[in-house]
């Protein structure tokens, strides 16, 4: 009656209008409440860490890891064998499979060892295999070589047939000579020899003349003078 009569306002407008102002203050409360700032948590250097070290790096060709272990490199598993041929006085002469990396001693270990009599004062054991290649242990007196190897054949010294004649004049092969057999080029001494040994080690062999051009220390000049003295 006292609102009525003072405010000429009638109590239900006077209820109505409470509520939507309570409705305007409950409304903007809410967003006030939503709209705050969040905190937000630091990780800790040692979960940054693990974290770090278990993604390969952007670029640098690492494997992937899982649990911080490393992956398996898929070459470590591909088993990639040499095929060689080891003839002359051994005693298991014939064809063999071998790990890639392997050596002539382990050439003639797969050959069952070699026989009484055989040759080996010019043979380099230590020499790393070419896929494909042959080795013919000779006897004293020979050089280490038995007679007549078929071309191709690598001699007990170590030498390939098809890549001993830098100073016959027979092309020298680049995927069996020796180092000694390839400082007979123009231009190539015992350091490039060794770079081109790496190059066909690395690559499994030459399969083109022109692969000479990625080896480190061969120009366009040199290229032009070996070029005609060697083959794959």
């Amino acid at each position: 009656m006292w609102l009525r009569v003072r405010c000429g306002v009638e109590p239900k407008t006077l209820v109505a209008l409470a509520l939507v102002l309570l409705v305007a203050v409950g409304f903007a409360a809410y967003h006030f409440w939503t709209a705050r700032p969040q905190g937000v948590a630091v990780p800790s250097a040692q979960g940054a860490t693990e974290g770090a070290s278990a993604r390969p790096r952007e670029g640098s060709g690492a494997p992937a890891v899982a649990g911080g272990v490393p992956a398996a490199s898929p070459g470590a598993s591909s088993g990639k064998r040499l095929v060689v041929d080891v003839s002359g006085k051994v005693r298991d002469p014939g064809v063999h499979h071998l790990p890639a990396g392997s050596r002539v001693a382990d050439a003639l270990d797969a050959a069952g060892g070699l026989r009484k009599g055989a040759d080996t004062s010019e043979l380099n054991q230590a020499r790393l295999l070419v896929d494909g290649e042959q080795i013919v242990v000779g006897e004293p007196g020979k050089g280490g070589a038995a007679a007549a190897p078929p071309p191709g054949a690598a001699s007990a010294g170590g030498a390939a047939a098809g890549g001993a004649g830098g100073a016959s004049g027979a092309p020298v092969s680049l995927s069996s000579a020796t180092p000694e057999q390839l400082e007979t080029l123009p231009g190539v001494g015992p350091v490039l020899a060794q770079h081109i040994v790496d190059y066909r080690t690395e690559h499994g062999g030459f399969t083109s003349v022109d692969q000479l051009k990625e080896v480190n220390g061969i120009g366009e000049k040199r290229f032009a003078d070996i070029q005609p003295q060697v083959t794959p």
